[in-house]
C-alpha cells in the first residue's frame, strides 16, 4: 500500500497548473490527496486522475475582507478537519511560503510536515526546507518538495509537454484574476483587428464581466468560459495563445500551446508559463512591484503604460515564429 500524501495548494488556477508535474510524479509513489479550490476537479481527469481532490475555498485566499472571521465557513472547516483526521496522512506539504498552510498541515495531523518556514511557522513543520533563491520560478518550489520526497522533477526548460497539434486558431483571452492584470480592452480590440488583417483566425475569450464590452464592440466570435473545462475546450482548438498573466495562459502552456503573455504587476521570472516556446512582455517598472495585485494607484500603470505598438511588434514576431505561414495559408485558402 502506498503511503498517504496530503498536498495543500489553495490559490489560483495558474498555481495549480505549475504544481501539476509534481502531482503526476508524486502519484506514482504516494496515494495523493489534494486540497484545492473546486476547479481542481476539472483538472483531475486530464492531468492527475489518480489524485483525490478535496475542494475547499480557504477564506484567507479571498482578495478582500479575508480576515472577517465571523464570515468564515467554520462548519465546513470543522468537517474538513474531520476528513483529515480520518485519513491519517503519512506526509503533508505545501510549496508556498505561508504559515496558514503550515498550520493547516498541523490540523490535518500529518505525520511528516514539509514546508518553507516563515514568521516562526517552523513550529508547525517537522521538516522545514530551504526555499529556492528569491528570483526563482515558482516551479522550483515544487522541485525542492520533490527532492525531499525522493522524487526528481525535470528542470523547467526540459519539461515534456504535449506537442502542438498544428491547430491554426489563435486564442486571445482578455481576462485575468484581478483587474490590475488586465491590459485595456480597447487595446485588445485593436490588436485583434490587426491580427485578423493578417488573416489569423482569432477566437476571442473573455471573463463574464467583460462580455458586455465585447458584444457592444460587435465581436461575433466570442466565448465566455465559466469553468476550467470550458477553457480546456478552447485551448484544445488553439495553435497559440495571447493574453494577460492569468490561469488560462498557464493552462494553455501546459497543454502544449505556446503563449504570449502581457505582464503587469507580477514578475515573469516567477510566473512565466511553462511552455519552452512561450514569450512575454514584462510590465513597466513600479517601486511597489510585485504588489500581489494590491495596486496603490488609481490606475495600474505597470500594465496600462504598455503601449499597443510594442505589444504588436512582439506578438507579431512571436506568431511568425510559432505559426509560420499560417496567415499566408489562410489567405490562399
Amino acid at each position: 500500500m502506498k503511503p498517504k500524501l496530503l498536498v495543500v495548494e489553495l490559490w489560483g488556477l495558474g498555481d495549480l497548473v505549475i504544481a501539476t508535474r509534481f502531482l503526476q510524479q508524486a502519484s506514482e509513489k504516494y496515494e495523493v490527496t489534494l486540497v484545492a479550490k473546486p476547479f481542481a476537479q476539472d483538472l483531475k481527469p486530464r492531468f492527475w486522475p489518480e489524485v483525490r481532490v478535496i475542494p475547499f475555498v480557504a477564506p484567507w485566499t479571498s482578495f478582500q475582507h479575508k480576515y472577517r472571521l465571523l464570515m468564515w465557513p467554520w462548519l465546513e472547516m470543522f468537517r474538513l478537519r474531520k476528513q483529515f483526521a480520518a485519513q491519517r496522512f503519512d506526509v503533508g506539504l505545501s510549496a508556498r511560503w505561508d504559515p496558514r498552510d503550515h498550520f493547516l498541515l498541523t490540523v490535518a495531523q500529518a505525520g511528516v510536515r514539509l514546508g518553507f518556514p516563515r514568521l516562526g511557522s517552523q513550529i508547525f513543520l517537522t521538516q522545514p526546507l530551504t526555499r529556492p533563491e528569491p528570483r526563482a520560478h515558482r516551479y522550483e518550489n515544487w522541485r525542492v518538495m520533490a527532492q525531499a520526497l525522493g522524487l526528481e522533477l525535470p528542470p523547467r526548460e526540459k519539461l515534456a509537454l504535449p506537442q502542438n497539434r498544428s491547430n491554426t486558431d489563435l486564442l486571445v483571452h482578455t481576462g485575468a484574476g484581478q483587474p490590475v492584470r488586465v491590459w485595456p480592452l480597447e487595446r485588445y480590440r485593436n490588436l485583434i483587428a490587426r491580427l485578423r488583417q493578417k488573416n489569423y483566425r482569432v477566437q476571442v475569450a473573455c471573463d463574464p464581466d467583460q462580455q458586455k464590452y465585447w458584444l457592444q464592440a460587435g465581436e461575433k466570435n466570442l466565448a465566455t468560459p465559466r469553468t476550467v473545462a470550458e477553457i480546456l475546450a478552447l485551448v484544445d482548438r488553439a495553435g497559440a495563445f495571447i493574453g494577460n498573466d492569468s490561469g488560462p495562459g498557464h493552462l494553455a502552456a501546459f497543454c502544449g500551446v505556446p503563449t504570449f503573455t502581457i505582464f503587469g504587476p507580477q514578475l515573469p521570472e516567477w510566473f512565466a508559463p511553462l511552455h519552452p516556446a512561450s514569450e512575454w512582455l514584462e510590465g513597466k517598472a513600479c517601486p511597489y512591484k510585485p504588489c500581489s495585485d494590491y495596486c496603490r494607484f488609481a490606475v495600474s500603470y505597470c500594465i496600462v503604460n504598455t503601449q499597443p505598438e510594442e505589444v504588436w511588434a512582439r506578438a507579431d514576431a512571436f506568431l511568425t515564429r510559432i505559426m509560420p505561414g499560417v496567415s499566408l495559408a489562410l489567405t490562399a485558402s
